[in-house]
Formats: C-alpha cells, sequence, structure tokens
C-alpha cells in the first residue's frame, strides 16, 4: 500500500510538505500577505530532518524568525515573539505577520509510529525524540519534573504538556503528538491575545504536524486561520 494512504488512515488531511508550504503561501498571498510587507516565524522541532520545511519556507518568504524548540512547542515567550513582531515590515502603515507551527511524528514503511532512519546511521532512530523521551518515563511511571538547568527544554516539555494530560493516562505517541499541536496552538493564541495589536496588524497561524515518511515530509494541516482587519477567518488546507 502507498505510504500516503496509509497514513492517511490516521489524518484527515495529508499534502506532500512542499505541496502545503506552495498552497500555503498562495493562499496567505491572495489575502494580502507577501515576502515584502511580512515577517514569516516557524515553530517546529529543532531535529534536522524537520528543517527542510524551514528551507521551503525561506525559498517562498525569505529569512525567517526562528521559534522552535524540541518538540516544536512554542517556549521562547513573550519576548521572542515580541521581538519577531518589532522587526516586521511596516507597510501601507500596518505590521503583517505569519507563523507555521508543527510538531512532527516520523512513521516508517512498516507503519511504526516514532520510526525513521538517519543519513549515515544503520539503526532505526525515532521522531520526536523528546516526546519518545518524555512518553518512556510516563510508561515507566519514574516520571522526573525537576527542572534541570542542564537540560531546561526538555524539563518545559515535561511540566508543560503534563498539565494536559490526565493523571495516570499514558497516550500513545501519536496522541501525545497531537496533544502537542493542541498546546502550542493554544500557548501561541494566548500570546497573540496579549500582545498583537490587531488595529495596526494582521496576522495567519498555520498548524499541523509534520510527518517524516520513508520517501519524505509530508504535512496534515490542522487549524488555520487569519486575523485581518480584526476579522478571524478559518483557512481550508486541503489537497
Amino acid at each position: 500500500m502507498e505510504f500516503e494512504v496509509f497514513i492517511k488512515r490516521y489524518f484527515d488531511s495529508v499534502l506532500k510538505e512542499s505541496v502545503y508550504i506552495e498552497k500555503t503561501f498562495k493562499i496567505l498571498n491572495d489575502k494580502g500577505f507577501n515576502p515584502r510587507n511580512t515577517i514569516v516565524s516557524v515553530c517546529i522541532c529543532r531535529d534536522e530532518i524537520s528543517q527542510p520545511l524551514v528551507t521551503l519556507v525561506k525559498e517562498r518568504w525569505g529569512e525567517t524568525f526562528n521559534l522552535c524548540s524540541l518538540a516544536g512547542l512554542f517556549s521562547a515567550g513573550s519576548t521572542a515573539l515580541k521581538a519577531a513582531m518589532h522587526h516586521s515590515p511596516i507597510v501601507d502603515n500596518k505590521e503583517r505577520y505569519v507563523f507555521y507551527a508543527l510538531p512532527h511524528i516520523a512513521i516508517d514503511a512498516k507503519g511504526e509510529f516514532g520510526v525513521c532512519r538517519r543519513k549515515g546511521r544503520f539503526e532505526d532512530s525515532n521522531a520526536c525524540g523528546a516526546l519518545n523521551v518524555f512518553l518512556g518515563e510516563l510508561k515507566s511511571k519514574k516520571l522526573n519534573t525537576f527542572i534541570d538547568k542542564e537540560d531546561i527544554e526538555l524539563s518545559l516539555i515535561k511540566n508543560r504538556l503534563l498539565r494536559e494530560i490526565p493523571y495516570g493516562y499514558i497516550p500513545d505517541l501519536l496522541e501525545l503528538t497531537k496533544i502537542t499541536l493542541k498546546t502550542t496552538r493554544e500557548d501561541l493564541q494566548n500570546a497573540f491575545s496579549r500582545i498583537i495589536d490587531v488595529k495596526k496588524s494582521d496576522y495567519a497561524l498555520l498548524t499541523g504536524i509534520q510527518i517524516h515518511g520513508p520517501d519524505g515530509n509530508y504535512v496534515s494541516p490542522d487549524i488555520s486561520y487569519t486575523v485581518i482587519d480584526g476579522e478571524k477567518k478559518e483557512l481550508e488546507i486541503t489537497e
């Protein structure tokens, strides 16, 4: 069975990563966002297999503001978000921002979640590695929630995601990835509500899950929308 057919068992919509970036670029262009008047921020995992998405975004939009962290959680905070906004072009007395936010998961040719192959390595690897570590601690019932100053981001991931998981419940990796997506989106939206002045700024939020397949990267789009002149409109990103 083709990989794209297989992953549609688990995701409502799936696009090749390059197709997703091209579609979102065109959709936003039609709504007045373009490389001349917009700054784009990307919030994905630090993982090297996630970076082709950043390359594709840069090819269309130009240089981006980096909001990336382990697992793709939004942990950069208000200071980074304000910086991205303050670096925006001002065109026609308005600032414009686009945010891509996509945690990631790997799926191998056999359909196993979390498993991938990396260049130059002969054994199976995994993605998202940080979420796998967290999930391993949940399964072992030896979860360490201490803020480790030598491993700050993983500590923040565990503490933040625990707030979204019922006590004693252990999700599988796909469910945990979807929880990460929901958490990232909500944390960004909460920050937007405090920081973005919609009287002088338009913005777009594009969320989904980046999928590493045996033949390349895909994206499953999730909730995405624009806020233009203070009016929110959902975006439909389909095949």
